[in-house]
């Protein structure tokens, strides 16, 4: 079993140019998905937009960035992230997420996703918000 920690930035239509800029910083391979191509479209305006980035270096270096839907507030500098923590197996996923939802406020239940046989996000009780899923075969 093993389990990641990733940095995951979190912008307002900006998400495609940061992961852009940290990738010739950095280098390594960009991997970004749309709102359109999950089908979660709840706004036009977010259609293009990236709802799951990422850049990872050969070297290890590793960040997510995904662009916060329209309809939600976001400010530069606040809820600027939020803590990516992938594992590979459900019962490592399940009992993690037990042990950090202790008073918590769960934004999704833990469940089936369409990346990932198991997905949740939650803010825990210092106000970390953790996005927790289980690693897809190849990254989507």
């Amino acid at each position: 079993m093993s389990v990641q920690v990733v940095t995951h930035l979190n912008f307002q239509g900006q998400a495609r140019a940061a992961l852009a800029f940290y990738q010739s910083v950095f280098g390594g391979d960009i991997a970004q998905v749309t709102y359109a191509q999950f089908d979660r479209v709840a706004d036009p305006s977010d259609a293009q937009r990236i709802v799951w980035g990422q850049v990872a270096a050969p070297n290890g270096f590793r960040i997510m960035a995904f662009d916060v839907a329209s309809d939600t507030p976001w400010h530069q500098g606040e809820n600027a992230f939020h803590v990516s923590l992938r594992g590979d197996s459900e019962e490592e996923i399940r009992t993690l997420w037990q042990g950090l939802a202790q008073e918590a406020c769960i934004v999704h239940a833990l469940a089936p996703a369409q990346w990932s046989p198991l997905y949740g996000m939650l803010k825990d009780r210092f106000g970390v918000t953790w996005s927790i899923d289980i690693a897809p075969a190849k990254d989507v």
